[in-house]
């Protein structure tokens, strides 16, 4: 690893920031508590909320963790495609009994996830490492960030995404291939590039021959021998957030722990059936029905769907939920976070010295 993450990290294990209570201050405090680096997930949280969550870590580790943030979006959906969308979940509403939500979220907090105040206590009350999803910070932002001692990290999905970030100035990305569960990261969401992300292993080199940052590597991996093929290929750290979604410790639903490795759930895919915004999830029928015809527009369809989404869950109901998994769900492990960190750390040990001797894994 870098010297910067050797002391953010004994091992190169980062726990991926899961949005929506899966990486809550138990999970991330574990990771971190273990030798890895654990995450909180501040979208979708108001600021308080959010500094209430770094409060919870910081007294169950002294260890570094991280907290990631949403970049605001810009006003750009159709709000006419909203309103088809909106007709046709007139009958999910039905069946759920529960209202869709706000037809246009248009105030400043919903749209921009509250991104200006929760900068505001970051820089004021700084924590280890800040990550950034959905584009890159300014110049400016990213030098406070500096001259507060935090690192940062940017997510990218293609190399001209890695290039933004080295201009403007972040310490390192993460490099989210399309195999990763949850959104695609990408800094502008565009409709016609639906389907064309970079798988990890492709993307990964793609970044390191376009920029001289730090690299960490996300998108599928489960195994250790996952984490050392990826360190092999240049990677500084390997960030896994399917592996930890199903550890006692994470916030995810228990319907969601039991869908990731229930054999009912065969296969992932990208759906803007939820959000409005590409997310793998497990097939289910919501992601059947309505992924053919969910216009592209985040966060309103993530805020028109919010009701449906708790209304299923808290009838049992996997198939009406956002079941966000990576490509490799079906080898996830249920176990504490902190022995998953320590059997993922011994398996990469072993799959690295096995390459050291020309041998597979």
């Amino acid at each position: 690893m870098s010297s910067a993450l050797t002391d953010l990290c004994r091992h190169p294990i980062v726990q991926a920031p899961m949005a929506g209570g899966a990486s809550c201050p138990q999970l991330a405090a574990a990771v971190s508590e273990t030798g890895g680096l654990g995450f909180l997930a501040a979208g979708y949280k108001t600021a308080d909320g959010m500094y209430q969550e770094v409060q919870q870590v910081r007294a169950l580790t002294a260890r570094p963790f991280g907290v990631n943030l949403f970049m605001p979006q810009p006003g750009t959906a159709d709000p006419a495609a909203v309103d088809v969308y909106r007709h046709q979940l007139a009958g999910e509403a039905a069946w759920y009994e529960t209202p869709l939500g706000d037809r246009d979220p248009d105030s400043d907090r919903v749209r921009d996830d509250g991104y200006e105040a929760k900068l505001a206590i970051l820089l004021d009350d700084p924590v280890p490492v800040v990550s950034f999803t959905f584009g890159c910070p300014t110049r400016p932002v990213l030098e406070s960030f500096t001259k507060a001692g935090t690192y940062t990290i940017v997510t990218v999905t293609t190399p001209e995404e890695a290039q933004t970030a080295q201009w403007c100035g972040a310490d390192a990305v993460c490099v989210q291939g399309v195999e990763a569960g949850g959104h695609q990261g990408t800094h502008r969401d565009d409709p016609a590039t639906d389907g064309c992300g970079y798988g990890l292993l492709t993307l990964l080199q793609l970044v390191r021959e376009s920029v001289e940052l730090p690299v960490v590597a996300t998108g599928g991996l489960m195994r250790g021998s996952q984490i050392a093929a990826v360190l092999a290929a240049g990677a500084s750290a390997a960030q896994l957030g399917t592996a930890f979604l199903v550890c006692p410790e994470s916030g995810a639903h228990p319907l969601h722990k039991q869908a990731t490795t229930n054999p009912l759930f065969v296969r992932t895919e990208l759906t803007r059936a939820f959000s409005g915004r590409p997310a793998r999830g497990l097939v289910n029928r919501f992601m059947r029905e309505h992924g053919p015809y969910a216009p592209a527009a985040y966060p309103d369809v993530h805020h028109l769907t919010s009701g449906l989404r708790k209304a299923a869950a808290k009838a049992g109901d996997a198939q009406g939920m956002a079941l966000w998994a990576g490509q490799g769900h079906r080898l996830a492990r249920e176990m504490p976070a902190a022995q998953l960190v320590g059997v993922l750390a011994a398996e990469t040990d072993t799959a690295r010295a096995a390459f050291a001797h020309g041998g597979g894994v």
